[in-house]
């Protein structure tokens, strides 16, 4: 199965021209080229990622229903790490009401 991933990015740097970043799934981190969409991101924005390849840019309300999705998905056996990576996802994106009471988006 083939899936693009959303992850948040932690740092981005020049390899030798190349534009590389560390990106956060979860509290998973990988190296990701991020060449395709180097204009257009910074440290914070969220992007989709398919092996190993950052495809494009997500807003944090598109990644937040991804994860929404990848977690219904996991209800599969096989594919229960993305539960895991979900749920992490899911937890560092909720944002507190007005109120400071812990709603979640």
């Amino acid at each position: 199965m083939c899936l693009g991933i959303p992850g948040r990015i932690a740092s981005i740097r020049d390899d030798a021209g190349l534009t590389m970043g560390v990106v956060d799934f979860g509290g998973v981190r990988r190296e990701v080229c991020l060449q395709y969409v180097a204009d257009e991101v910074a440290v914070g924005d969220y992007v989709i990622v398919h092996v190993g390849f950052a495809i494009t840019k997500v807003d944090e309300e598109e990644a937040r229903r991804t994860f929404e999705v990848l977690k219904e998905m996991s209800q599969l056996e096989e594919l229960e790490w993305m539960a895991e990576v979900a749920d992490a996802s899911l937890s560092r994106t909720q944002k507190p009401d007005v109120q400071g009471a812990g709603e979640s988006l």
